[in-house]
């Protein structure tokens, strides 16, 4: 049985948002709101944890994940960024964008793409996300709730936690977050391009 939090969205609780740490830190998969939609997420470096995840989406191991970082800075832990790149980052974080990039030895084998090296990274725009983020102390690996047949993620909290209550340990509920997907750019060749169009808008590219 999961743990269900009621997390206001614009003032979360700190309280709250140290017990999400905890369990996430801890080994739990949970299930959080971002400025898109819910996803599930945990520790970066947790290989149990992926997998559950990977069970719930009936996932192969060519998925691209997302890491989830707090701010710029610590993209370029994860990421190889440069100048021409750093600039487009600084005025597109945090938004609803995933970049791809060329990970760095941060970042575990497993997660990157199996032939590219590459990482999807992102720095949401979402305050209960930018809490949890301070509070677990380092990136969260992601992906979204979107369950295998579907072609949207889950929206409800209510409806996620009748559904996937015994398969996580912990739904937060931080209201309605959409059900779009973020814009994905991958920046990992001379020209940079935008692969998914989502919520993001990036005039720099169109």
């Amino acid at each position: 049985m999961s743990q269900f939090f009621q997390i206001h969205p614009d003032n979360p609780q700190a309280r709250l948002i140290k017990q999400a740490a905890e369990i996430i830190n801890g080994g739990g998969l949970a299930i959080i709101p971002t400025d898109c939609a819910y996803a599930l997420a945990c520790r970066l470096e947790d290989k149990r944890a992926l997998e559950r995840v990977k069970q719930i989406r009936q996932l192969s191991d060519k998925h691209n994940f997302t890491l989830l970082c707090r701010d710029l800075a610590e993209i370029g832990n994860y990421g190889k960024v440069d100048n021409t790149a750093y600039r487009l980052l600084k005025a597109h974080t945090p938004g609803a964008f995933t970049f791809i990039l060329d990970g760095t030895r941060e970042v575990p084998r497993r997660l990157m793409h199996p032939k590219k090296r590459t990482i999807g990274i992102r720095v949401p725009d979402n305050n209960i996300i930018r809490d949890l983020l301070e509070e677990v102390g380092e990136p969260i690996l992601s992906t979204s709730l979107i369950m295998p047949g579907d072609d949207m993620p889950l929206s409800d909290p209510y409806e996620i936690r009748q559904m996937l209550e015994h398969a996580v340990d912990l739904v937060v509920d931080g209201g309605y977050c959409g059900i779009e997907a973020t814009t994905v750019v991958d920046m990992t060749g001379e020209v940079y391009e935008i692969t998914r169009q989502g919520v993001g808008q990036m005039e720099e590219l169109d």
